[in-house]
């Protein structure tokens, strides 16, 4: 009995790992990056945004930013003091909750110039009983320059997998 409450234990951690393995770092604009005179409505288009991703802003450093805003200053191309300003150049931000996520760049005219991407972020495990949710999501957490998070979490899936498989031959 000991050794199946293990091997639950152990496939439920790996399940769990699996989930973040399957998150994707998404390049906004793909190889043009984040500029302006570009349609990121049209790139957006039938793409899936899931908790779990990461949306990565690419540019040059002090040419841009990236502004994360509410609706009605995506509408207008402002932004508040309570906007969350990002400026590296390399900025990942993660997707943590479901929702509408709306950015833009505060740079002059570069919104006005289609410089703005709003994403509609679905739950991680669509099902009919977790639709998106109303509110607004929580601002982000830092940004991070680093793509490791889905390494290390595809690293951990392997070991837990093989903890698991471990398990399972143990308790035979």
């Amino acid at each position: 009995m000991a050794s199946l409450q293990t091997m639950f234990v152990v496939l439920s951690f790996a399940a769990a790992a699996l989930q973040s393995a399957m998150a994707a770092d998404i390049v906004v604009g793909d190889e043009k990056g984040w500029l302006p005179d570009f349609n990121y409505t049209s790139w957006a288009q039938g793409k899936q945004f899931k908790v779990g991703d990461n949306l990565l802003f690419e540019y040059k450093a002090g040419a841009h930013n990236v502004m994360q805003v509410w609706g009605v200053e995506f509408e207008a191309c402002s932004a508040s003091a309570a906007a969350i300003v990002f400026a590296t150049g390399n900025d990942m931000v993660a997707l943590d909750a479901p929702g509408k996520r709306w950015y833009i760049c505060g740079v002059g005219d570069h919104c006005s110039r289609g410089q703005k991407l709003a994403v509609d972020v679905l739950p991680a495990a669509m099902s009919p009983a977790s639709p998106p949710s109303s509110q607004p999501p929580p601002p982000p957490l830092a940004p991070s320059s680093s793509r490791s998070p889905n390494m290390i979490a595809a690293r951990t899936y392997h070991a837990l997998m093989a903890a698991a498989a471990a398990a399972m031959v143990a308790a035979a």
